[in-house]
């Protein structure tokens, strides 16, 4: 079947925005066009949202916190290889 081009006016902004997102999905903004475009015609309606999954706040802490655990050099044992840690966490047994 042949294209068809479309122009679409967007404020600037939300054009590099969008286009940010796609890339971050893995998706060309003309995929994400057709994506829309075919759902919409296949369900008859506004069809669904694509999104990526946030962190919510106490993942964010969580996130935060294992940060600054690592960058402590004195945290917690540190070992070069899984054999030495291994040996170490069986040695309890």
């Amino acid at each position: 079947m042949p294209s068809a081009n479309i122009n679409i006016r967007m404020d600037s902004d939300l054009k590099n925005q969008f286009e940010a997102f796609c890339k971050d999905v893995g998706l060309t903004m003309t995929a994400a066009f057709n994506v829309f475009a075919k759902k919409a015609v296949s369900e008859q309606r506004i069809p669904f949202s694509i999104g990526r999954d946030l962190p919510n706040q106490d993942t964010l802490e969580a996130m935060a916190e294992v940060k600054s655990m690592k960058a402590d050099p004195n945290y917690g044992k540190r070992y070069k290889d899984v054999d030495t840690m291994m040996k170490d966490l069986l040695s309890d047994v």
